[in-house]
């Protein structure tokens, strides 16, 4: 269909991008961005958002607008539409001790069965519990509880708006079967449906429902089968393939989203990933120099990286990160080496819980920057790489689904370099990566305070 013309947005948990895309998903002039430091602060975001439309010619005279967004948000509305408290986002793990609460009322393992989330400080029950033990008094006055992206829509557009599955199905509180908010969850919560978003995927005067950014990035890169998997590493990082399917499966260790009306994604997520980048250049003096020459046997150190506690494929709340084997010889340069390795070694535990996969694209900024972790993720997994051509994968992505949507295939992702594993590192990434997992069993065996 030539002449069409999609707007996008990206909000993520550090940015916000804005960008027109033609009817190839094609960008079109320069793209707009606004950063500010976490997602806490819900209408200073939506401000930053209000100024990247402006600057990149606004939404008008264009055919759709679609929306990257980060999921897992959560924010009480009063009953004039206005925030009871900040964003709470998957980062904030202050309801771990709530989650254990709600798995001693519920079995997880059904749980995740039936939303294809865990009960887990990055989904909504556990933080909506955690909101009813501590503030009782916002739990109680709140009208609605909404995703950062239902929020930003409302004061977008200026009406109240719906949740679309995409983003409802991430909080953990969604049924996948039936596509509705899930009966026991409320029950033990004690939250009317009432109270909650309705789900629904109806355009709003041309704008789409909001999408996880996740997806988006799949969609991006074009890593829409289960053979084909998403690798990225933004502020987090993710291992993810979308397929189409009529009967969901969550599979131990993994999520499982719905995308739209056909099609779900499936993954597992790391907590640390460009913020571990960011805290060791940070901390760390002289930490730079080439890790291409060097061995993982070579600092003697084992990095665990759960710097901001785990998520797949553990789902332990309580897990903080650790590292052994230091000594007065250890270096910068060998704590950076450690830390960008035990990354890739969660994210090699992930992927071999996808044994379907065949291909994996990597994405993401803070992996994609650096050629050295580019390499040792290769290494890790023990496979092939192939960089992404695509700067914006979620912002693309979500262009990419408005264009679906209107009868128009994109053009196919644009693909870089393959990146080959060093086959005469693979017995000493294989020791390494086993350190890690015997160090995890002894952090996340000790009694938690």
């Amino acid at each position: 269909m030539p002449g069409l013309r999609i707007f996008a947005l990206d909000v993520g948990t550090s940015s916000v991008r804005a960008h027109r895309f033609d009817e190839t998903a094609e960008e079109l002039g320069e793209p707009a961005r606004r950063e500010y430091s976490g997602e806490a602060d819900a209408d200073r975001i939506v401000q930053l958002t209000r100024e990247a439309i402006e600057e990149a010619g606004g939404a008008e005279g264009v055919d759709a607008v679609a929306t990257s967004c980060f999921g897992h948000s959560l924010l009480a509305l009063d009953k004039a539409g206005r925030p009871l408290t900040p964003i709470l986002s998957w980062r904030d793990t202050r309801s771990a001790d709530a989650a254990d609460w709600l798995r001693r009322r519920l079995d997880n393992e059904t749980v995740h069965a039936r939303t294809g989330c865990q009960i887990h400080t990055s989904y909504w029950p556990a933080k909506l519990a955690w909101l009813a033990q501590e503030d009782a008094e916002v739990f109680r006055t709140a009208d609605r509880f909404v995703s950062f992206c239902d929020y930003l829509y409302e004061q977008l557009l200026g009406r109240r708006v719906g949740a679309g599955i995409a983003m409802a199905s991430p909080t953990g509180l969604v049924d996948l079967r039936r596509r509705t908010w899930d009966e026991e969850l409320l029950d033990t919560l004690r939250i009317d449906e009432e109270r909650l978003p309705e789900i629904s995927d109806a355009p709003v005067d041309g704008w789409f429902p909001a999408l996880l950014d996740g997806a988006c990035s799949n969609f991006g890169v074009g890593c829409v089968t289960r053979e084909r998997a998403a690798l990225m590493i933004g502020t987090s990082g993710a291992v993810r393939t979308v397929y189409e399917t009529a009967r969901p499966q969550p599979r131990p260790g993994l999520f499982l989203h719905w995308v739209d009306d056909t099609r779900v994604v499936e993954g597992g997520s790391l907590s640390d990933g460009g913020n571990l980048y960011a805290w060791i250049e940070a901390t760390l003096a002289d930490g730079g120099g080439s890790l291409a020459g060097r061995d993982p046997d070579s600092h003697g150190l084992t990095f665990l990286t759960l710097l901001g506690g785990e998520r797949s494929p553990g789902w332990h709340q309580h897990a903080k990160g650790a590292i052994h084997g230091l000594t007065f010889d250890t270096t910068p340069l060998d704590l950076r080496q450690a830390g960008l390795e035990g990354v890739a070694f969660r994210f090699a535990d992930v992927a071999e819980l996808m044994p379907e996969i065949e291909e994996v694209v990597a994405t993401g900024g803070a992996l994609l920057h650096d050629p050295d972790w580019v390499q040792i993720m290769a290494d890790a997994l023990g496979r092939p790489l192939t960089t992404s051509g695509v700067e914006e994968a979620s912002l693309r992505g979500a262009a990419v689904l408005a264009l679906e949507r209107l009868g128009a295939p994109p053009a196919p992702a644009q693909l870089g370099r393959v990146v080959q594993p060093r086959r005469d590192r693979t017995e000493a990434f294989r020791a390494a990566r086993e350190r890690q997992r015997r160090l995890y069993e002894v952090v996340t065996s000790e009694p938690t305070s």
